[in-house]
C-alpha cells in the first residue's frame, strides 16, 4: 500500500513537471501604437491556449528594435520599418509582419474653441519647425474660416523616446515639406527644433490634455480613449479628412495592391479622396530562424490566429484590419519561419 502511495505521488509529480515543461512564456517589446490591441489579442489567445503566455512591454518602437537585435526579447514591434543598417546589424534575418493599421492624429487643447479644426501638411510642418507659433496665425486661420482662434502660444508636444508614432508623423511631414525633411528628417527618433517631450503615446496625450494651447500627435486610439480633440488633415487630393477606420483603410488600399515581399512600405500621403494621409501599418518583428523552436512555433500559430480571428477586434479598438491579399502574403511568410 505504501509503495502504491509513493507511486501515485511520483506519477502526479511527473505529470505536474510535464505540464510545467509545456508552459511557454514569450516576451516581446516595442511600439505603443498597437499596444491596446496587442493586449487584447494576447489575453484572447491565452483563453484558447492556457499554457501560452505572451508578455509585451510597450516601450516604443526604438526599444523594441534594439531589444530584438540584442535578443533580450523573442519578438519586437514597430510602427516604422527597420532601416537597412538596422537589419544588417541584427544577428539573423528579421521578418516584418503587418498586424493592423492605424492613424496618427494632431491632438490639441484649445479652450473656448468648440469647432473641429482643420490642418494641412505644410502648416503642421511649420508648427513643428517652430515657424508658426500662435493659434491665430494667418496660415491656421485660412484653413479654419469662421473659427475665432485665440492668440495663444502653440505648445508643441512630441515624443522623447524612439517611437514608431514619431516615424509615421515625420515620414508624412517630410513628404509635404522639403524644409522639414531637411531640418528634421525621418526616423523613430529625431532632433526637434521646438517643443516639450514625453514618453509614449499616453505621455504626449497627457501633456496635451493638461496644457492649454498644446498641440501634439498620438495614435488615434489614444485620442479616443482620452477624449482629446483631434483635427482633420488635408490629403493629397485636397480633401480634409478625419482619421477613422474607413479613412485609414482607404490609405491601405493602394499600397495593398503593390505590397513589397518584405512588407516594408509607407502609406503616408497616399492618393484618394477618402484617404486619411497620416496612416500606417504596424509590424511585429520575428527572426526567420528563431533560436527557441517551441516559442517560434507558438508565435507562428499566434500570428496566424491574429491575422484571421484576431482581426475582428480591430474596428472596435480604433484600428483598421489588414487587407485580405496582404494576409495571404503573410501566411506564406509565416510558413517560411523555421520552427523545426
Amino acid at each position: 500500500m505504501r509503495n502504491l502511495f509513493y507511486s501515485a505521488v511520483g506519477i502526479a509529480a511527473l505529470a505536474a513537471a510535464t505540464l510545467a515543461a509545456q508552459s511557454i512564456q514569450i516576451n516581446g517589446a516595442g511600439a505603443t501604437f498597437p499596444a491596446p490591441i496587442y493586449a487584447k489579442w494576447f489575453a484572447e489567445y491565452n483563453k484558447l491556449h492556457s499554457n501560452v503566455r505572451i508578455n509585451y512591454q510597450p516601450l516604443g518602437s526604438g526599444a523594441g528594435i534594439r531589444q530584438l537585435t540584442e535578443r533580450t526579447v523573442f519578438f519586437g514591434a514597430s510602427d516604422g520599418p527597420m532601416t537597412q543598417d538596422q537589419l544588417l546589424a541584427a544577428p539573423g534575418k528579421i521578418l516584418h509582419l503587418p498586424t493592423v493599421l492605424g492613424g496618427v492624429v494632431p491632438v490639441y487643447n484649445l479652450p473656448g474653441v468648440s469647432q473641429e479644426l482643420k490642418f494641412n501638411g505644410p502648416v503642421l510642418a511649420n508648427i513643428f519647425l517652430g515657424k508658426v507659433t500662435k493659434w491665430n496665425d494667418p496660415a491656421i486661420a485660412a484653413l479654419n474660416a469662421g473659427v475665432n482662434l485665440p492668440g495663444t502660444d502653440i505648445v508643441v508636444a512630441h515624443r522623447s523616446d524612439g517611437s514608431g508614432t514619431t516615424y509615421i508623423w515625420v515620414d508624412y511631414l517630410s513628404k509635404v515639406s522639403p524644409e522639414f525633411k531637411k531640418v528634421v528628417g525621418v526616423g523613430t527618433a529625431v532632433k526637434w527644433p521646438v517643443g516639450v517631450a514625453a514618453a509614449k503615446n499616453d505621455g504626449v496625450a497627457a501633456i496635451v490634455a493638461q496644457t492649454p494651447g498644446a498641440l501634439g500627435y498620438v495614435e488615434l486610439i489614444y485620442a479616443i480613449q482620452t477624449k482629446t480633440a483631434y483635427g482633420q488633415v488635408q490629403n493629397m487630393n485636397g480633401k480634409f479628412v478625419k482619421a477613422s477606420i474607413d479613412s485609414v483603410s482607404a490609405a491601405a488600399a493602394a499600397a495593398a495592391r503593390q505590397m513589397p515581399p518584405d512588407f516594408r512600405v509607407s502609406i503616408t500621403n497616399a492618393p484618394g479622396d477618402d484617404v486619411y494621409p497620416i496612416s500606417s501599418f504596424t509590424w511585429i518583428l520575428l527572426y526567420q530562424e528563431p533560436k527557441d523552436k517551441a516559442q517560434g512555433k507558438m508565435m507562428v500559430d499566434f500570428m496566424k490566429w491574429a491575422l484571421m480571428d484576431g482581426q475582428k477586434f480591430a474596428g472596435d479598438m480604433g484600428y483598421a484590419p489588414i487587407p485580405k491579399n496582404v494576409v495571404d502574403m503573410e501566411m506564406k511568410a509565416l510558413d517560411a519561419i523555421k520552427v523545426k
